[in-house]
């Protein structure tokens, strides 16, 4: 069996969701998501979900599936990259304090200020005294956040080293997703101990009442979406805010002697998609001579035996 976060622990792959009840499920889901953000739109709350965990964990596929129907104006996904010269001058906190929501805003953090406790800690970017100024720090930020009204929730992605391995893989052979492998990922495999350890240790120093972590077992990505979706929703006290659907009027009758420009004025891109459709033809077209002939020569060949 493969090893999870702690090194005892023994994974249990849950079985498969059925794909039907999966999506039907997500869909309903997705759909309390919209309420939800409606409701910190109207109330002015402001919400912030961080999402953390091994490489490979499914943490961006979570959030694609919860962010999927939301309005991009009010929802923001914050995913840092490595902090710039003028940056790394500041308090470790500032450039995340920067993109904390205002009043009727999400902000979901891919990756966020555990950074320091996680890959900066194993692959050596930050010093040992940062690092404790760090966990002593975290929780003292967390709880400034919280006592200002901020809904904070934190979340981790599980998996085991086994299920890590074989979605490096995939992404691997995918020419779609290979960007999404970096050596630097690829560390997680060959430093699976010190991410365990360097977890156990974030783990004693920040999960705390007012901000606590919530574990994601995430071996079945389908289970997992639905599960912190599912989480995420019990814990925002939001309520169904139903607002008038606005009617579609009827146009009205063009009036004054306004004529649209001829066609060839304009450049328009390419029809790419004829080709879908003529390919589509011929194959019908393929498929009724193939059945075709398959029926003649069944004909032909019950005239003969008979």
């Amino acid at each position: 069996m493969g090893k999870k976060d702690n090194k005892d622990s023994k994974v249990t792959k849950p079985p498969k969701l059925n794909k039907k009840a999966y999506e039907k499920e997500l869909k309903r889901l997705q759909a309390e998501l919209v309420d939800m953000q409606q409701w910190v739109v109207e109330t002015g709350a402001r919400l912030v979900i961080v999402m953390e965990g091994r490489d490979a964990a499914g943490k961006g596929s979570a959030i694609k599936r919860i962010t999927q129907y939301m309005n991009p104006r009010t929802c923001r996904i914050e995913a840092l990259p490595a902090p710039n010269s003028r940056e790394q001058g500041q308090w470790y906190f500032q450039r995340y304090i920067e993109r904390l929501p205002t009043a009727g805003e999400i902000v979901i953090f891919d990756r966020s200020w555990y950074n320091r406790a996680g890959v900066e800690r194993v692959m050596g970017f930050c010093t040992s005294q940062e690092y404790r100024r760090f966990l002593h720090q975290a929780p003292i930020f967390e709880r400034l956040l919280v006592e200002d009204g901020i809904m904070l929730r934190k979340y981790w992605f599980s998996v085991s080293d086994e299920e890590q391995v074989r979605r490096f893989t995939s992404r691997r052979e995918d020419p779609l997703r290979r960007w999404k492998l970096s050596p630097m990922d690829l560390q997680s495999i060959t430093r699976w101990e010190d991410y365990s350890r360097a977890k156990d240790e974030m783990f004693i120093h920040t999960d705390i009442p007012s901000a606590p972590w919530y574990t994601v077992e995430s071996e079945d990505k389908k289970r997992s979406r639905i599960n912190v979706i599912s989480h995420l929703l019990s814990t925002v006290p939001y309520e169904k805010i139903d607002k008038p659907v606005p009617e579609i009027p009827a146009r009205p009758d063009s009036v004054g002697d306004y004529e649209r420009p001829p066609r060839s004025d304009f450049r328009y891109v390419p029809d790419a998609a004829a080709e879908l459709e003529r390919d589509k033809v011929k194959h019908r077209s393929k498929t009724k001579k193939d059945k075709k002939h398959k029926k003649d020569h069944k004909g032909h060949k019950e005239h003969k035996d008979s």
